[in-house]
């Protein structure tokens, strides 16, 4: 099982790979400083708020929708914190 913020890391980090996305090339596009990109691709963030979770979703070029119609995001596989 993944928690909620692991499951948002494990896609962005699938997206970043497809599109040959950079950490860099994120933080430059949302403003958010590069050690709070770490500790979220590393799920290491308590919760990210709905607002940093967007502007990355959209920096990475998919929608709300596509980015969360993913396995990953089932509640059978997710631990709600």
């Amino acid at each position: 099982m993944m928690t909620l913020n692991e499951a948002f890391a494990a896609r962005v980090k699938a997206i970043m790979k497809e599109k040959k996305i950079t950490q860099y090339k994120i933080t430059q596009e949302t403003s958010i400083y590069p050690s709070t990109m770490n500790y979220i691709l590393h799920g290491k963030t308590k919760a990210s708020n709905f607002k940093t979770m967007a502007l990355i979703i959209r920096a990475l070029g998919v929608s709300v929708a596509d980015f969360f119609d993913d396995p990953v995001f089932d509640f059978d596989n997710l631990e709600i914190e």
